[in-house]
């Protein structure tokens, strides 16, 4: 009976050091919407985790489609954040049934206040209505990273043709379903009131503005307490057969 218990017990830790294991695997700035189809408007969400140890995460740059530019692009405003979008001349205006469009918004730079950086084992979201979506099954887009210790990290590389493996440092793709359809992609959190304009964007932060882990701490604890409750029952069936 010792030995159910010892091996009821290795399961829960197994599944716990997995867990903590395999949290790095994913933490990259990835993109994610729950209503990105194809030739409508969006609202896209860049989650932005925090890999170092001993620094903070104090900008983020992401780069937008230029050979399929948006005609709109606006952010929802993050507390403790200064959001400023960069506009470029294009060269082939886009038609809209508001009249032709000249230039659209190509990167957009979220700064952070000192208290808002984003601390080690903290991630924070950032909001951009994008639209109208280009007519094409993914859309990607390049982010760069900085640290309060200067590291830059660029999450621009695409995987090879024809590989399935996952690049270092991938560059964030968004999947957009066919037209008349709906986006199956996760969104990373509600999006209400994202339509706020980048000019708004601006906003101070009096309580650090930075998410917490609080869902990720709690679906760890509910998946190990599942797979405790796995180990007891097999205590508990063996006692029963025994």
């Amino acid at each position: 009976m010792p030995r159910l218990r010892t091996v009821a017990f290795a399961t829960v830790i197994g599944v716990s050091a997995s867990l903590v294991l395999a949290a790095p695997a994913s933490a990259h700035v990835s993109v994610s919407s729950t209503n990105a189809v194809q030739g409508g408007y969006a609202v896209v969400t860049f989650r932005m985790p925090n890999e170092e140890a001993k620094a903070t995460t104090t900008k983020l740059q992401v780069q937008l489609p230029t050979a399929t530019p948006f005609a709109s692009a606006s952010v929802q405003p993050v507390p403790g954040w200064t959001a400023v979008a960069t506009k470029t001349k294009l060269a082939k205006p886009i038609t809209t049934d508001d009249g032709p469009v000249t230039e659209a918004v190509t990167q957009i730079t979220w700064t952070a206040a000192t208290a808002a950086a984003v601390k080690p084992g903290e991630f924070q979201l950032f909001n951009v209505l994008v639209g109208p979506l280009p007519e094409q099954s993914t859309v990607t887009f390049k982010a760069l990273q900085t640290y309060s210790n200067g590291d830059v990290v660029r999450w621009v590389e695409t995987a090879a043709p024809g590989s399935s493996a996952e690049p270092e440092h991938p560059a964030p793709v968004l999947t957009l379903a066919p037209a008349g359809q709906s986006s199956s992609q996760p969104t990373s959190q509600p999006t209400s009131g994202a339509s706020a304009t980048v000019a708004s964007a601006a906003a101070a932060s009096d309580d650090g503005g930075s998410s917490n882990t609080g869902p990720i701490v709690l679906s760890i604890v509910a998946l190990v307490l599942a797979a405790g409750a796995i180990g007891l029952g097999v205590v508990n069936r063996a006692r029963r057969h025994g």
